[in-house]
């Protein structure tokens, strides 16, 4: 009986946990929103150390004539693709900007510049913060299996919890009360 309680309560707790790290995922992807930062997963490795694989990091848009050079800015490739890389050079005069990403190396060790300038239309913002590991949370959250399995875990732990209510009676509050104060006596 003691150990169906405990196990009653131990689920009750890893449902909280899981009902808690849902809405930590979705205030995190939706709240700053609400601010005017837009969230993006670092997929690959080309801004590492600074963004690395699996990072979330918050766009916030500016107007891009405001983009300094050293900034990492986060803007679409001519093939549609959302890229983050650090700005090296800004160009008012033809309204582009030149970006590299910091780990793509040569032979010699020196950074590779992109092979295409990026024009201020297709700039989206600047990287204001970073968050390791989240951009992978997100990243499986948001595909169908991902999001199947965590509405199977909370169901589960749902229902688990329901038959657990059921099976195992509460104990009475003055019995509780009583056994404690016996083992503190002895």
């Amino acid at each position: 009986m003691l150990a169906a309680r405990g196990f009653r309560r131990f689920i009750s707790l890893l449902s909280g946990m899981a009902l808690a790290l849902v809405i930590a995922l979705a205030v995190v992807s939706f709240a700053p929103r609400a601010f005017g930062y837009m969230p993006f997963a670092v997929l690959s490795g080309s801004m590492e150390p600074e963004l690395p694989v699996g990072s979330m990091v918050f766009v916030h848009q500016v107007d891009p004539t405001n983009i300094a050079v050293g900034d990492s800015a986060t803007f679409y490739r001519s093939d549609g693709a959302v890229v983050t890389h650090q700005v090296y050079e800004v160009d008012p005069v033809a309204q582009t900007i030149s970006t590299q990403g910091i780990a793509n190396k040569n032979a010699d060790g020196i950074i590779m510049h992109d092979a295409e300038q990026t024009p201020f239309s297709r700039v989206i913002g600047v990287v204001s913060f970073c968050v390791p590991y989240l951009g992978f949370v997100n990243a499986y959250c948001t595909t169908m299996p991902g999001l199947f399995v965590v509405v199977a875990v909370l169901a589960l732990l749902v229902a688990v919890s329901i038959v657990l209510d059921r099976m195992v009676p509460d104990e009475p509050a003055g019995n509780h009360a009583r056994a404690h104060a016996k083992g503190r006596r002895s």
